[in-house]
């Protein structure tokens, strides 16, 4: 037997594409593997020297899946570099439209990136483990819901900052516009809806996996544990918080290691640079860095839908905190170090987002005219902690002078 290379070129199925090389020796078992990804963006550098009020525009495309989340970090940063709290109106709208961003965005995860292996299956033709495999295999009319309730959401997006794909409209103390009586009507049919919607996708989530052992095996399988240490934003009560809050970090057992202001960010989350990759490493300087290993000691953290729920105490909203507890129960105990885990908190906090909008819809404050603070008081230097993605888990300083430190 010759040593064979295998390529998998492109990786099509995340966010962006990549390419792997396998490389198989003379007895035909696996010498080594690379997985590549070539796109280097330059956020870093070509940010550098603009005004940071540009940066709400510039920074959603640093991603077409997470728009929202980047454009919401550096409308927080503005709010900080220019010492200014929002209106509760205000408050209220960034929230309507982040949650919206969830729901939207937590489904294409769901429902375009990992159904393919759990609805088709693992096992099927590669050519059949994507959207329209998973139609084919749910049904035209449950495709239909998928899309349906995206495009419902994206509306929202598109009603409070202008667009989906590349959303603009957060100032600092503020929002650009308001939201009408009729607005609002319309805001809470959506909720309605989601929340409907994301009741039925927890039910085929439940048929699909918990019912059907060889999945359920595959979730719970050694193979795809990573005893690493956790980290997200908690709310006032400790619970599972989108927008705001503070930084909450429990180690690979499940204790609290650390709590800190966004702000201090800095302090407690440093970055290494390997000489194979131009991806910062990110880790917890109250440790320092210890490779990329994990169990006890380890200096790594995850963030994301399974790091909320093994960091905070509970959900903030009544259906999601039923569905997180039994998700628990069902991987006995917290925290869950299951990798495909993620995908069920995914679904549970797209559910806690249809729920909260359901309030703010109901919320009297939502069509107030208040929409902006004008106070602003320049302190040169703001900075926001906002748990986005588990390779870039804060957004840095937005600063006039010094220049802005970087985005991540």
């Amino acid at each position: 037997m010759t040593a064979k290379t295998i390529t998998i070129d492109p990786i099509t199925r995340l966010e962006g594409h990549g390419k792997i090389e396998i490389f198989l020796n003379d007895q035909g078992d696996v010498e080594d593997a690379f997985w590549q990804v070539s796109e280097l963006r330059g956020f870093e550098r070509f940010c550098l020297g603009r005004p940071a009020e540009e940066m709400t525009r510039i920074v959603p495309n640093i991603c077409g899946v997470c728009p929202s989340a980047h454009h919401m970090a550096a409308t927080k940063a503005l709010d900080d570099l220019y010492d200014v709290e929002p209106t509760p109106t205000a408050k209220l709208i960034r929230q309507l439209e982040f949650n919206a961003f969830y729901i939207e965005d937590h489904y294409i995860h769901f429902f375009f990136l990992a159904a393919p292996d759990f609805v088709v299956g693992p096992d099927a033709d590669p050519a059949e483990r994507n959207i329209l495999g998973v139609i084919h295999k749910v049904g035209k009319e449950i495709g239909a819901r998928v899309i349906e309730v995206r495009k419902k959401n994206r509306e929202i997006i598109k009603l409070v900052f202008s667009k989906p794909p590349h959303p603009e409209g957060g100032l600092p103390g503020g929002v650009a516009r308001g939201i009408t009586s009729e607005e609002r009507r319309w805001i809470k049919e959506i909720a309605d809806y989601s929340v409907e919607f994301a009741q039925f996708a927890m039910g085929l989530f439940k048929d699909v996996v918990l019912r059907n052992k060889k999945n359920l095996d595959l979730v719970l399988n050694d193979a795809y544990q990573l005893k690493t240490c956790y980290m997200s934003l908690v709310d006032e009560n400790d619970k599972v918080s989108f927008y705001d809050g503070t930084v909450k970090v429990i180690d690979p057992d499940g204790k609290e290691f650390l709590r800190f202001d966004p702000r201090d960010y800095v302090e407690h989350i440093g970055e290494w640079v390997e000489p194979w990759t131009y991806i910062k490493m990110n880790f917890l300087k109250k440790i320092g860095w210890k490779g990329l290993v994990e169990g006890e000691g380890t200096s790594l953290y995850r963030v994301a839908p399974l790091a909320r729920l093994n960091v905070a105490d509970g959900m903030a909203t009544p259906l999601a905190q039923k569905e997180c507890a039994q998700m628990f129960d069902t991987l006995g105990g917290k925290p869950a170090h299951h990798t495909l885990a993620m995908h069920w908190a995914r679904l549970i906090c797209a559910l806690q987002a249809a729920e909260h909008n359901q309030m703010i819809a109901s919320d009297p404050l939502l069509t107030s005219k208040d929409i902006r603070n004008m106070n602003l008081r320049l302190k040169r230097v703001g900075v926001v902690g906002f748990v986005v993605r588990a390779s870039a888990p804060l957004l840095p300083a937005l600063a006039r002078k010094p220049p802005i430190r970087g985005l991540a």
